[in-house]
């Protein structure tokens, strides 16, 4: 049985008062907090087998490249990867996408193309191509949402076409909390001969995720929203591509053979991680996704809805809120706005009674704008996340009605 008053005890920042209050942290869609048992796993291994990887023919280096390579295997569980060489150590997610932009874009797009995203983006899913849509001079098209944030398969399908050569999508909106059909996009994207990258920073935090059962082609997400640290991402590439791809940087660790005429590249995933990589935070990722696994991502799944509908049934109990964002199967992400109160007022308020929320266009500037906003209040669950934060931030918004 998922006991999440045990869970919290394994995440030591819960245990903090925020402005006398106790810690209501409700940002986990921004950045996870940490377990213990990462933080305890990297200090280890700064105190004790810090040493660089792959280079040295030392103990240390030996051990810690055991280690890091032991990461690059745990994420392959997590994801259900065929091989431990699908999976690419980047710095985030946004690096991930960048990385499959300039490298597979770059040399299989053309300007006779389509690359087809949807209305839901984050930036990192947008921009990139954005800007390699103006070097290579291929098409963006975008599909819409509902106005009430749900995936509308008409339109995709009809967006969707024999010049599509790349679907780049969510597997869930960080600022709506819409759970997209990835499974489906994709097979209906490979009938028409298209690739799909999955943007799963948010999805893959709060669901499954099995790359081989979804068959897409790439999928990135970030360390630090799964329990992880900082500076870590990891983009997941079916072997073929990743083999077909050039590489994204050049230097130390990635090459085969130098000359000071020309070089040749090694395979992946090395191809795609020049110079030092972020060891100790790939080690500390992994220890992340064991917890999670250990915890089992059915069960937190399961905690999570649970959560989802405690909200929903708490929310109207505030006068002149709005949820943005109101998809049936929606993950635990709320944007709101409340009448007669600015978002950053909101979230100031809310700071007062130790209440962590985020405050903008979270990254997703379009979006936000076309649900007819410039700026939303978002509180966002995580799998420490429990009745008494929600019962917490309602009381908190009560009080934020009553100042203003």
């Amino acid at each position: 049985m998922y006991d999440v008053e045990e869970v919290r005890k394994d995440f030591p920042v819960l245990g903090l008062e925020i402005n006398g209050k106790p810690n209501t942290f409700l940002d986990s869609a921004a950045s996870a907090q940490k377990p213990k048992a990462v933080l305890d796993k990297m200090m280890d291994i700064y105190c004790r087998e810090y040493s660089n990887v792959h280079r040295g023919s030392y103990l240390l280096s030996e051990e810690i490249t055991t280690e890091y390579e032991h990461a690059r295997q745990k994420v392959q569980k997590f994801l259900n990867a065929d091989k431990a060489e699908e999976i690419i150590f980047t710095r985030n997610a946004t690096e991930s996408i960048n990385l499959v932009a300039s490298t597979w874009g770059r040399k299989f797009l053309s300007n006779k193309d389509e690359v087809l995203i949807s209305e839901a983006e984050h930036h990192a899913n947008l921009v990139p191509w954005q800007q390699l849509r103006d070097e290579i001079g291929f098409t963006l098209k975008i599909f819409k949402i509902g106005d009430d944030g749900s995936f509308i398969w008409e339109d995709f399908t009809k967006e969707l076409n024999d010049k599509t050569k790349l679907v780049a999508v969510t597997g869930m909106s960080n600022v709506l909390g819409t759970v997209f059909p990835v499974k489906e996009i994709i097979s209906a994207a490979h009938a028409k001969g298209a690739k799909v990258l999955v943007d799963a920073c948010q999805s893959v935090v709060h669901q499954k995720t099995d790359v081989k059962d979804l068959d897409c082609d790439f999928l990135a997400f970030s360390g630090h929203k799964t329990y992880g640290p900082t500076g870590v991402g990891v983009l997941y590439g079916k072997t073929e591509l990743l083999q077909a791809m050039p590489p994204y940087q050049f230097g130390g660790d990635m090459v085969d053979v130098v000359t000071y005429q020309k070089a040749t590249f090694d395979v992946p995933p090395a191809k795609f991680e020049a110079g030092t990589p972020a060891i100790v935070q790939a080690i500390g990722l992994g220890e992340a996704l064991e917890y999670m696994m250990h915890l089992g991502l059915d069960n937190i799944k399961a905690h999570e809805d649970e959560l989802v509908k405690y909200m929903h049934s708490r929310l109207p109990e505030v006068q002149g809120l709005h949820e943005i964002g109101t998809a049936e199967g929606k993950g635990g992400v709320f944007s709101i706005v409340m009448d007669g109160i600015h978002p950053q007022d909101l979230a100031f308020v809310l700071d007062k009674e130790g209440v962590a929320v985020r405050v903008g266009h979270h990254c997703a500037a379009p979006l936000v704008h076309r649900m007819g906003y410039e700026s939303l209040t978002r509180a966002s669950l995580g799998l420490y996340s429990n009745h008494a934060d929600i019962d917490r931030f309602i009381q908190a918004l009560k009080k934020a009605r009553e100042f203003f």
